[in-house]
């Protein structure tokens, strides 16, 4: 009993400062009082204590790690929904991800019907470079069968330290033997942009929902480059379901469109002195803005969004946003495992703190009911033009446009996922009748340009739809509600005919063509256009004003 508490103290003095003092391991506190100290030595206790009756009388076996993790966790979430533990492999995660790449062979994959398929290889890795494609089902890796494995249990095995390798057995529609292909691991790129392109004449649109990362910035602003080079005359920013990042990629991305001078955000923190951010671009870009926002774009993106709204440089177009107003710092611990906690609160230029009310709320309430307003708003503010905005609960749009009947979208999704897969798979593949103008016989082309009348979805692939419902009972769908869903069933089909072809990023536009928020957004590009006008003729006023000595 002595040495497994003996044990257990050791454990202890890697948790407790970790946990408490917030320091690494073997640093103290400075200037902690005798009650601290005191309380510190009740929980050392009270924790080893608990540990050992575990021990010594749980049925089963006591995973020390798992209880030492849940307990780290169970403290930070008493402070606030933000703050974090991440273990070893989540912290490497978690770098690689705020680095915009992984390890891996490069492929984006999906599981449909109990087996998991190739969706996308990503240009210029190892899938890519082997000739992997649209539909390859993942039969084997290294020898083992995966039958039975979950898209996680695949993931797992595929990705792995730089210059490894992996076997992968591929079966493939239309070939009949199975095909191995020895990939060896590497860098592959995560991008925070997920697409752009032109959406309609001189309007440019850039995805921004992948958070904001190390390389950000550079992204947006290549991005931008490209479309102005393509005729870009006005700009949709879409930041929806972004759940933040770097505060300093944000501040980044906002400069390039806010003059020198104007507030992108103010910090206060416990620790660190107040600190405002201001931009320092003497020639921003000046065309119309509208931003896309929901209930998931979150923290950084808030920032940018909040920046535009607050110096009236864009329209917000969408739905109420999460409402984060807090800011984590990274404290790496010498396991390589690593605490985020909550070290201040941002602000935007009119000092909105827009941070969600989470006392008396439960984690999973706070989480999973995001976006809503919690009864909400509170001090209220003005933008440079003297519009009402207000601080708690999130960003309101300047135009709300609520996504209509989620319930039954998901329904939809729900019912045709598997079945319209495996249509398009074997539509790709050229093993449906009658249709042979679709089938695929090469990797996706990840630079071509979507145009309007490419892979349209015809009644005569509809019918073929149908037929193959009825041959294929597995599905347990009548053909018969084909006709009463058939806009949803075309856009998905054609969806996944664009991923085959040209990859997933460029299959995005074809879910951009009915999304409601998506045409309110161009519908506002008028309006964004008066208000870019009315600032530059403001800022040119201000310039033209005589000085005083």
């Amino acid at each position: 009993m002595k040495l497994q508490k003996r044990h257990w103290l050791l454990v202890l003095t890697l948790v407790l400062p970790l946990t408490f003092a917030g320091a690494h391991s073997g640093q103290r506190s400075a200037g902690q009082s005798p009650a601290e100290s005191a309380a510190r030595a009740r929980i050392a206790d009270d924790f080893s204590n608990a540990i050992l009756v575990a021990k010594d009388h749980y049925a089963g076996q006591v995973d020390f790690n798992k209880v030492t993790k849940a307990s780290i966790i169970g403290m930070l979430r008493t402070l606030d929904p933000h703050s974090m533990y991440f273990d070893r492999q989540q912290w490497e995660d978690f770098q690689n991800d705020q680095s915009s790449r992984y390890y891996g062979i490069g492929s984006t994959i999906i599981q449909h019907s109990g087996k998991v398929y190739i969706v996308s290889p990503t240009e210029g890795t190892a899938s890519y470079r082997a000739g992997l494609r649209y539909g390859d089902h993942i039969a084997g890796i290294n020898g083992e069968s995966t039958e039975g494995w979950t898209q996680a249990q695949v993931r797992s095995k595929l990705i792995g330290p730089e210059g490894t390798t992996v076997t992968v057995k591929i079966a493939r529609l239309g070939v009949d033997k199975p095909i191995e292909f020895k990939l060896t691991r590497g860098s592959v790129p995560l991008p925070s942009v997920a697409n752009y392109f032109m959406l309609a004449a001189g309007v440019g649109y850039v995805n921004l929902e992948r958070g904001f990362n190390t390389t950000t910035f550079d992204e947006v602003n290549k991005a931008l480059g490209e479309l102005r080079q393509r005729g870009m005359s006005s700009l949709i920013l879409d930041l929806r379901s972004n759940h933040g990042g770097l505060v300093d990629q944000a501040q980044r991305v906002s400069n390039l469109f806010l003059y020198r001078g104007q507030k992108i955000l103010s910090m206060r923190g416990r620790v660190l002195p107040p600190r405002d951010f201001d931009a320092k671009n003497t020639t921003p870009e000046e065309y119309p803005i509208v931003v896309l926002i929901n209930r998931l774009s979150a923290s950084a993106a808030e920032i940018v969004a909040g920046a535009l709204q607050d110096h009236d440089r864009a329209r917000l177009v969408g739905e109420n946003s999460f409402g984060k107003g807090l800011v984590q710092s990274p404290f790496p611990l010498s396991d390589q495992s690593a605490l985020v906690l909550t070290t201040g609160h941002y602000y935007t230029p009119s000092g909105r703190l827009i941070q969600r009310d989470y006392s008396g709320r439960s984690f999973y309430d706070y989480n999973l009911k995001r976006g809503d307003k919690n009864g909400a708003h509170t001090d209220e503010k003005r933008t440079d033009s003297g519009r009402t905005v207000y601080g708690g609960g999130g960003i309101d749009p300047d135009v709300e446009v609520k996504v209509r009947f989620p319930q039954r979208e998901a329904e939809l999704q729900r019912v045709w996922f598997d079945a319209v897969f495996e249509f398009a798979h074997q539509l790709a593949a050229g093993q449906i009748q009658g249709c042979n103008e679709f089938k695929l016989d090469r990797q996706a082309d990840h630079r071509h340009q979507l145009q309007p009348n490419e892979y349209q979805i015809t009644d005569k692939v509809l019918a073929a739809f149908k037929t193959f419902l009825r041959d294929q009972k597995q599905f347990k769908l009548e053909d018969t509600r084909v006709d009463k869903e058939a806009d949803f069933i075309k856009r998905q089909i054609r969806y996944e005919m664009v991923t085959a072809a040209f990859g997933v990023e460029t299959a995005y536009q074809v879910l951009l063509e009915t999304d409601l928020q998506m045409q309110r957004a161009i519908a506002e590009i008028p309006k964004a256009r008066i208000m870019a006008e009315d600032l530059r003729r403001l800022r040119s006023s201000r310039d033209g004003e005589p000085r005083r000595n």
